[in-house]
This record gives C-alpha cells, sequence and structure tokens, in this order.
C-alpha cells in the first residue's frame, strides 16, 4: 500500500519535536466524584468551569472542575429512552454547538432497541444550566443489524460541520460488508451541517462530501468510510487534522488520519493485514492506518486526543492513546517526514472508556469502572 502518500500532506507536521518522554502515572482527578460506566468528559466552551461526563447508562453530568469537587448535577437524563441490552450500546456521544453560549444546542447519540439515534436538544429556558428534556429534535437514524459496534463520538470540526462515527453494525467480521457499501451509513465517518436544514432533511450536506450528487444512490452524508469500529475520534486543535481509532477485529489496532472521501479497508484489511480480499478494490487504492499494533500490546483501541495542555510540556503535539483491555497509555508522533515515534507513557490498570480535555486542555482519562484520572509524571 502506498503509505506515503498519506505522509505527503503532512507538512502540518511542523509541531514535531523529537524528544524522550518520561514514564508517567496516573492519579485521581476528583477523588470525591463517582460515575456510572463514564464513556466522555466534555467542557461546553461557554466561559465557566464546568466540565460535562457521559454516563452509558444514559445521564449526562455536569460539575465545577476542581480536584475537591464533591457532588454533580445531572444536565440531561436519557436513562428512559435508550437501550441498554449490551455494554456496546446507550448513550454514546455528546458536543457542544461552537456556538453554544449564544444558541444553547447540544447533540447526542444514543442507541434504542430500533438502531442509533443523533439529536439535538436545547437548555431550558427557566433553567439554563439544564437541559430540556422534552426539547428534542432528531437529525438522524439508522438501524443496527447486530448488538455491538456502535461508534458513538460526535465532534464538530474546524469547519463548523457535525461529524459522526458509525461503526460497522456487528457481529464479526462484518457479515454484511456494511463498511465497505456507500449505500449504508454504518462503518463510516458522517458529516452534516446542522446549521443548514433543507426541504427534507434537518441538515445540510456539505458541498465537497465525496458523495455529492452521486447517481449510484451512495449516501451524501459519508465522509470517510471503511471503519470497523471507531469507537473515538478528535481533531488536533493545532494542526486541523482528524484522528481516529479503529477497534480491530482478531489481531490489529489502528490509527487513522482520516481524509475526506477515504477508504479506510475493513473488512479488506485489519490494520496493515490483509483479512478479507475483495474482487473489486484493488488494496493499492485504499489509505493504510498511521499505526497499529497487535494482540500483545492491547485489544480494543481507545482513540484519544493530541495534547495541547500546560502540565506536560514534553507531550504538546503528541497524540494521546489508550488501550482498553491492557491499560497501556501512549504517545503517538507524525514527523514532517513520515518518521513515526510511538512511545509507552505508562502501564495501568484501568478499563480505559475514552479521554477527554478540558477548557485548559489538559487530558483526563476516563475508567469505565467509575473514575476519572490525569496523567502525571512519574
Amino acid at each position: 500500500m502506498k503509505a506515503a502518500k498519506i505522509f505527503a500532506a503532512f507538512f502540518l507536521m511542523n509541531l514535531y519535536k523529537e524528544v524522550t518522554l518520561m514514564n508517567y502515572t496516573i492519579l485521581n482527578a476528583y477523588p470525591n466524584l463517582d460515575f456510572d460506566q463514564p464513556i466522555l468528559y466534555t467542557y461546553a466552551d461557554d466561559g465557566s468551569n464546568k466540565v460535562y461526563v457521559v454516563e452509558r447508562t444514559g445521564k449526562i453530568k455536569f460539575f465545577d472542575n476542581n480536584t475537591d469537587a464533591d457532588t454533580t448535577q445531572v444536565f440531561l437524563d436519557l436513562g428512559g429512552e435508550i437501550d441498554l441490552s449490551y455494554v456496546e450500546k446507550g448513550l454514546l456521544g455528546l458536543v457542544f454547538h461552537p456556538d453554544f453560549k449564544e444558541k444553547g444546542y447540544f447533540y447526542v447519540n444514543y442507541t434504542t432497541s430500533d438502531g442509533t439515534v443523533i439529536s439535538r436538544y436545547s437548555l431550558d429556558t427557566q433553567n439554563p444550566e439544564f437541559a430540556d428534556s422534552s426539547s428534542e429534535k432528531i437529525l438522524l437514524t439508522f438501524s443496527q443489524p447486530f448488538k455491538n459496534h456502535k461508534g458513538g463520538q460526535l465532534e464538530f470540526g474546524p469547519d463548523g460541520f457535525l461529524y459522526i462515527a458509525a461503526g460497522d453494525g456487528g457481529s464479526g467480521g462484518d457479515p454484511h460488508n456494511n463498511a465497505q457499501n456507500l449505500s449504508s451509513y454504518l462503518g463510516k465517518i458522517l458529516r452534516v451541517d446542522v446549521d443548514k436544514a433543507t426541504v427534507d432533511k434537518p441538515y445540510g450536506i456539505p458541498a465537497d462530501n465525496p458523495f455529492v450528487g452521486n447517481k449510484e444512490g451512495y449516501l451524501e452524508e459519508i465522509y470517510a468510510y471503511g471503519f470497523r469500529n471507531p469507537w473515538r475520534f478528535s481533531f488536533d486543535k493545532e494542526r486541523k487534522i482528524l484522528w481516529a481509532g479503529d477497534v480491530g477485529q482478531d489481531r490489529r489496532e489502528e490509527i487513522d488520519i482520516v481524509e475526506n472521501g477515504k477508504n479506510y479497508g475493513w473488512r479488506i484489511m485489519e490494520g496493515n493485514l490483509e483479512y478479507s480480499p475483495s474482487q473489486t478494490v484493488n488494496i493499492e487504492d485504499l489509505t493504510p492506518p498511521v499505526w497499529d499494533y497487535g494482540r500483545s500490546e492491547g485489544g480494543c483501541i481507545i482513540g484519544g486526543i493530541v495534547y495541547y495542555g500546560s502540565s506536560s510540556p514534553d507531550l504538546i503535539g503528541a497524540y494521546i492513546y489508550g488501550d482498553y483491555m491492557s491499560g497501556r497509555i501512549w504517545a503517538l508522533r507524525i514527523g514532517e517526514n513520515g518518521q513515526v515515534e510511538n512511545l509507552e507513557l505508562a502501564k495501568t490498570d484501568l478499563e480505559i472508556s475514552s479521554f477527554g480535555t478540558d477548557s485548559s486542555q489538559e487530558l483526563f482519562i476516563l475508567d469505565f469502572r467509575g473514575k476519572i484520572y490525569k496523567l502525571a509524571k512519574k
């Protein structure tokens, strides 16, 4: 595969630094707080000191971002709306509108017995610290054939559009070949314009989405495809690059730099290894991962975040990610010539479910068992 063609555009990587990273440990960020299966940590960029934690079981909670915080409040409770019949189902994503302070809109991704729902909610006008639970406006739904691989991430890109992660629909080996099917939402990263509703949809399609105006029946919402379960993705806030961790099948976990219109290979490839050869797709036309690893290092990649905080200067510009199965945490850098450096930061006993940042761009690590941690130098 032509991995070199990915790196040709990496003039953006001018923040790359040749450094030797120190060993890190983890510290409990909020010793007085416990959560019920936390899977996302974020902030609203509204000038407040509040942070928000999404619990898979249905609640979004907020609290003041202080180490000694001892109480949380429920921003929105969707526990009665969602399907929790399997651990990969539930309330899976949350993102605040870029103009949240003015508009009061935020977006969620959750599962029902019928499939995936992407909805917009508004603040309670009488009590704007909280969401109005009756304000739901459904943007998009799609069915799910199996119980696993739902994706779940929602993020607004630097272009102002909403990006949505959708897994391949589950089972094993993508038996319906959803990830390569351009008429399916599954196995994709989608992109829509939530600020420009059309006659038939509550959102618009960005003009440069790869399949705009096609005559083949391909979904115009598709931004990139060929993913198995892109559980977590994030934007590099300085270099405007979209990073995604795609959970593997049996042999490889992968990290992708996601670009408009590219095919990331599943189920033809698993990481850099062939999985199920295709008679119609040339391997040379697939976009390989920038990094992948095998079962000796972990078994479920948790896509991370490029660090721009102030507490760990040696990590600035590095992509920090981890693995749910092994609890290991790494820092990945890609140089301006395409060279890759992957260094282990910490070995932990955490069940890492997600990474997040606060408004100061400091990094937080969520343990699915209920706690939130920070990295600290030994």
